[in-house]
């Protein structure tokens, strides 16, 4: 906004234009804090928090099976082998708690608030001679604290990937099951008897490979033995009873939720036909199984899940939060398609899942680079492939490694996100060396530099650093130089650029070919014909014409084989194309 001053105050008084120039200076304000990169804090996943390296060889760091709760007006979240659990106040910065109250080394946590005070399950630990000690329950009316206390000491059966549900009515279940082909169960806690069970456990799921290509194992649902049917977890939206589990195992890139639905909460349980509900087997970001649907402060639903990386171990796992919602029929889905782009954290109740896109596109995707050092088979074209399982490592972790991309134009940038991958190291456990340094130089010329990002005196473990800028910077070169690192050698899986281009989006993808395998109706083969200027596709497909919930990116590639369908469904699909400049939606609907 532009306003010529001089001339304002020679019209009118001293003290309306005084009035005035404050509210102009307000309205600038306002303006000001709308732009783009400031209007609304964002994220992106995997999410940053401090995982520590597992505490057995190899060196990697983990975390799992995640649980979301929202207890006295702050999110905590639990993890498998987190060796502690997070706190946050708006789901975007999470700080540490530490305790040693909680067996924070067994896997599949839950936790559940039941009249102000959070109570906590895990699996229970096998001893060396393969028994099974007594499961505990921990209670605590102040997680901020880190003080637990034993609730029940011998909770009488083994119940594997345990989850809590609190029914409307204020009665417990307790859901549960890992193993091949399941099958999940649940039984009734008495809330007045320390959850101990009451009556009669019963079978809830099992699994059906035969019937749901998405059950099959594999990273593409490749393989024919039975799947692992485990990571229960309940949720009642309206008078619908919503269980969901997770298949065919945590190693998989197609790890992914399933739901069923029951108008009771012990049952019978009906099949939803979009299953799976939540998935990403494509795309920087692999996986979203095993997790939790919760709301937010604002009424907003999310699902927190399970990504995988599986480079160094094939444990190794990180933690994805995607929005989610229930449509007006009642079908629980979850938005994935870009949910490793930036996500708006919204600040009350929005209408769709769709809405937290924030368009911001990726510019950094195989773009030219040059690195101070690498080693063989570890290039520098791994950190812009967009694949969290690939990466460049410089020969060292030296002070002034670095990398450097070129996005081939004066672009925008709104965002940056730093993935580092722990090549060579040795750290087992946390460390008082866990900690990441760097700066982030921006340039036009590649020859003079200014400082985008200073985390030169950094203490913080930040392996997923996600940067929203204060306000847009517009730059074509960016420079990453290495202060420290924990251990090894300075390695990034991913260097993600963020912004919006200033060039042309890619043509519309109108020429497409579906070709159902009539042999086996799980699998369909997606054929289309390439978009000009594009740098990826993004197939969009549901079992209703105006519900294309699931999706699975495609990068360069024009043709795409899935063989996670359900037998006795039918299917529509979409071709989305995009670039760093936007998304072009595919208008027509194949069946």
């Amino acid at each position: 906004m532009k306003i010529c001053l001089k001339e304002l105050k020679m019209m009118i008084s001293p003290v309306i234009f005084v009035l005035l120039y404050l509210y102009i200076w307000h309205l600038e304000g306002c303006i000001a804090k709308r732009e783009p990169g400031s209007e609304s804090r964002t994220f992106t996943n995997p999410l940053n928090l401090n995982y520590r390296f597992n505490i057995e060889e190899p060196s990697h760091r983990t975390a799992a099976d995640p649980v979301i709760v929202l207890f006295k007006e702050k999110y905590y979240l639990f993890a498998s082998k987190a060796g502690g659990y997070w706190v946050s106040d708006n789901l975007l910065d999470w700080k540490l708690i530490e305790t040693a109250d909680l067996p924070l080394e067994r896997y599949a946590p839950t936790v559940i608030d039941i009249d102000g005070t959070l109570f906590f399950m895990a699996n229970t630990g096998r001893t060396d001679e393969g028994t099974y000690p007594p499961q505990v329950i921990y209670k605590t009316d102040d997680p901020l604290s880190g003080k637990w206390y034993v609730a029940n000491s011998s909770f009488p059966m083994i119940a594997a990937d345990p989850a809590f549900f609190r029914d409307s009515d204020g009665r417990v279940f307790l859901y549960y099951g890992l193993g091949r082909n399941g099958p999940i169960k649940g039984v009734e806690l008495d809330v007045n008897n320390n959850l101990n069970p009451i009556g009669d456990i019963f079978i809830c799921i099992a699994g059906r490979a035969e019937d749901r290509g998405w059950e099959r194992r594999g990273d593409y649902n490749e393989q024919h033995d039975s799947p692992f049917i485990e990571g229960a977890w309940m949720n009642k939206h309206k008078a619908r009873y919503y269980l969901q589990y997770a298949a065919p195992g945590t190693q998989f890139k197609g790890y992914a939720d399933g739901v069923y639905t029951s108008l009771h909460p012990k049952g019978p349980f009906s099949y939803e036909k979009n299953n799976p509900f939540s998935i990403k087997p494509e795309g920087f970001v692999n996986g979203a199984g095993h997790g939790c649907t919760f709301q937010d402060k604002h009424g907003n639903w999310w699902h927190v899940a399970t990504t995988v990386v599986a480079a160094r171990h094939h444990w190794e796992r990180r933690i994805g939060l995607f929005p989610a919602a229930f449509d007006a029929d009642g079908h629980l889905y979850t938005s994935t398609g870009f949910a490793d782009y930036p996500l708006f954290v919204p600040q009350k109740k929005i209408k769709s899942p769709e809405e937290l896109f924030t368009q911001w596109m990726l510019l950094s995707y195989n773009k030219p680079h040059q690195v101070s050092s690498s080693i063989e088979n570890k290039p520098g074209a791994n950190a812009f492939d967009e694949k969290i399982k690939t990466y460049w490592s410089a020969k060292t972790g030296n002070y002034g490694e670095f990398i450097k991309v070129d996005l081939e134009d004066r672009q925008e940038i709104l965002a940056v996100q730093i993935n580092y991958a722990e090549h060579l190291t040795n750290m087992l456990g946390r460390d008082t060396a866990d900690y990441h340094q760097y700066l982030l130089l921006a340039s036009d010329d590649d020859k003079d530099w200014s400082v985008l990002v200073d985390k030169t005196k950094s203490k913080d473990c930040i392996p997923h650093d996600f940067i929203q800028l204060e306000k847009p910077v517009k730059a074509r070169f960016l420079k990453l130089v290495n202060y420290h690192v924990p251990d090894g050698t300075f390695a990034l899986s991913g260097l993600r650029i963020f912004g919006k281009g200033h060039g042309a989006k890619p043509d519309p993808v109108d020429d497409v070919t579906i070709k159902r395998n009539k042999l086996d109706l799980r699998e369909v083969e997606i054929v289309w014909e390439g978009s000009a200027e594009a740098d990826g596709y993004l197939v969009r497909f549901g079992t209703e014409e105006g519900k294309l919930y699931q999706s699975q990116i495609s990068y360069s590639n024009t043709s795409l084989k899935i063989r996670r369908l359900n037998r006795g469904s039918t299917y529509f699909f979409a071709v989305d194309a995009f670039n760093e400049n936007g998304i072009t939606h595919g208008q027509k609907i194949f069946y």
